[in-house]
């Protein structure tokens, strides 16, 4: 039996803190939610979460062995046995979503399920050993959170959610593919057909290149939606033309240490880009967006 830090390395921690972020901001946007209860559903979006990792590292102990950036997780390293993880995976995955159900609405209950099979089964056991888009396709299942945490407020899904969605959607394949250009040995091994190891390094970081470029004006839907201020538009610009200069530098740099440096700065930049992203877009909802533009204003005329 592992030690309950062992189980705890079974959720994914760190993708399950960027869903709760993403979640929260899309709960922001729904007006008069109670903390208290914005609280307990979030505490469930994130165990929801974590529970789709868990089944995913269950299923994928096979080649979580053969990879040198998962050998260590706590089912190839024996830890945790597969038969635990599998049930743990299972009832966090049940109780989350019938919590969220019971405390909020069955349709955040059910879009909840639908991320967990989707990440779980459709993601894990069949597209990620399947297709080279298996990040395209399955990136649905991290963008969700922003439509789970507004559906929890409101209990129905806003244009404004999908725009969310839309963000995290085309984020995470360069996101994802620059991580992927760094481990392209580590998924040939272990018979993962990522696209650097199907398509070439040479047309990944094309695509890389060109969802980047996609990503700057869909970075700038809540601007163009009403539900973004003029400094959500001013930190999703600059944020986008840099995700597009360090993917124009990983496209320029076709290999040894300075591709290796330059895919790095683009993964690394990529995690930042989507937490200050949401971040602004939180704070101006928190303040108000009349409060916002007012401020913008007196800046504006100030320097002018």
């Amino acid at each position: 039996m592992g030690t309950a830090g062992d189980f705890f390395a079974l959720l994914k921690p760190r993708v399950m803190s960027l869903v709760v972020f993403t979640a929260l901001t899309g709960m922001l946007l729904a007006p008069h939610v109670n903390p208290v209860l914005g609280f307990a559903w979030l505490l469930a979006i994130a165990v929801g979460a974590g529970a789709s990792g868990c089944l995913n590292m269950w299923y994928d102990a096979d080649v979580d062995a053969l990879m040198g950036r998962t050998a260590k997780r706590p089912i190839p390293s024996g830890k945790v046995t597969p038969d635990e993880a599998l049930a743990f995976g299972i009832v966090l995955s049940a109780g989350s979503v019938a919590f969220l159900g019971l405390t909020a609405n069955w349709l955040a209950a059910g879009l909840l399920a639908f991320t967990i099979f989707f990440y779980a089964v459709i993601y894990s056991m069949w597209l990620k050993r399947w297709t080279p888009q298996n990040i395209v396709i399955g990136g649905a299942a991290g963008a969700f959170p922003p439509m789970i945490g507004y559906a929890a407020a409101t209990g129905s899904v806003s244009l404004e959610s999908v725009a969310l969605f839309a963000i995290i959607f085309m984020w995470t394949p360069p996101h994802f593919w620059a991580l992927a250009l760094l481990k392209t040995e580590d998924y040939r091994r272990a018979g993962i057909p990522m696209m650097p190891v199907v398509a070439g390094e040479a047309s990944t970081r094309f695509q890389i290149l060109v969802y980047s470029t996609l990503l700057l004006p869909v970075g700038l839907l809540p601007v163009a939606m009403g539900f973004a201020g003029p400094f959500y538009a001013v930190v999703a610009g600059i944020s986008g033309l840099m995700m597009i200069a360090r993917s124009w530098t990983v496209y320029r740099q076709p290999e040894g240490d300075a591709a290796r440096r330059a895919a790095v700065k683009l993964f690394t930049f990529s995690i930042l880009y989507l937490f200050i992203v949401f971040a602004t877009l939180m704070a101006e909802t928190i303040v108000g967006l009349d409060r916002v533009r007012a401020v913008a204003g007196v800046l504006t005329g100030a320097l002018s």
